[in-house]
């Protein structure tokens, strides 16, 4: 089913580079896109999201892009894959660099995380993001960047060392999140990072389920609610606002919104599991 989905897209114009079945049970699959311009590759997210639901329903089955459908077992990811090119030249490219990245993309890495806390709200933008992005499981919940750690919120890979192939990876988004707003936000909080030359810091290469309480303390971390992702926002917005590409309007209808429609929505339903721990008190 899953090679079906990658030749209907394939054969509508979406290149797929490479599927295969992920870490988590009940069939959790990976789909990667070649990548393409900002506006282009969201088109191919919709795309992606269609074809999959309708072959899956060929085979009388369902697909679901909840970042957490299952307790216990590891969420789904949507993780971007982001670099900077001008007149054919990778921008983001030094081999002198760490992990051959050059000053310009520590700048890029220095707005996203710098910004991390605000774009939780557009990029993990559900109730259900935050049971992702919790401790283990692989989940990216520290503001920090890395060649090597996957609970890092910017991971750089290292598949291969040639110019083009440099690249920074994104990780706390997941695929509830509407890849338009999020794909545009994510590279206003990076080109900010290169306005403002913010420095992202040193690297963290270590293990971080083994820093001690000392050392944990040193690092900022995703939201843990989207209510708490929402006042981030509130509080962090201004460099949405550049080139007129967000509005003020807009954040604050999306902040009031998510908050009556959904956070307030969950918080205010009894949960099966309250009846598991509180029936019989």
């Amino acid at each position: 089913m899953r090679a079906e989905i990658a030749l209907t897209l394939q054969r509508i114009g979406v290149d797929v580079e490479v599927h295969h079945h992920e870490v988590a049970t009940a069939g959790q699959a990976e789909v990667d896109l070649r990548f393409s311009s900002l506006t282009r590759m969201a088109d191919k997210i919709m795309l992606l999201k269609y074809v999959a639901k309708n072959v899956a329903r060929r085979y009388g089955k369902t697909v679901t892009f909840m970042p957490k459908p299952l307790y216990g077992d590891n969420g789904s990811g949507m993780h971007t894959h982001q670099s900077l090119w001008k007149g054919g030249k990778n921008l983001f490219y030094d081999p002198e660099g760490y992990a051959g990245l050059s000053e310009l993309a520590r700048y890029y890495i220095g707005g996203l995380l710098a910004h991390g806390r605000a774009l939780a709200a557009l990029c993990s933008p559900t109730t259900n993001s935050y049971k992702r992005l919790v401790p283990g499981f692989e989940a990216p919940v520290n503001l920090v960047y890395s060649k090597r750690n996957r609970s890092a919120a910017v991971r750089i890979p290292m598949y291969h060392d040639r110019p083009e192939t440099k690249r920074i990876e994104y990780r706390p988004p997941d695929p509830s999140a509407n890849p338009y707003l999020a794909f545009a936000a994510m590279l206003l909080a990076g080109l900010d990072g290169i306005e403002k030359r913010i420095d992202p810091g040193e690297p963290l290469d270590k293990d971080i389920y083994s820093l001690t309480p000392a050392e944990l303390l040193a690092i900022r971390s995703l939201p843990g609610s989207l209510e708490e992702a929402l006042e981030a926002l509130r509080d962090d917005y201004q460099f949405l606002l550049k080139g007129g590409v967000f509005t003020k309007d807009f954040i604050d209808l999306w902040i009031e919104y998510k908050k009556q429609r959904e956070v307030l929505a969950v918080n205010t339903r009894p949960h099966p599991w309250e009846f598991v721990l509180y029936f019989d008190v």
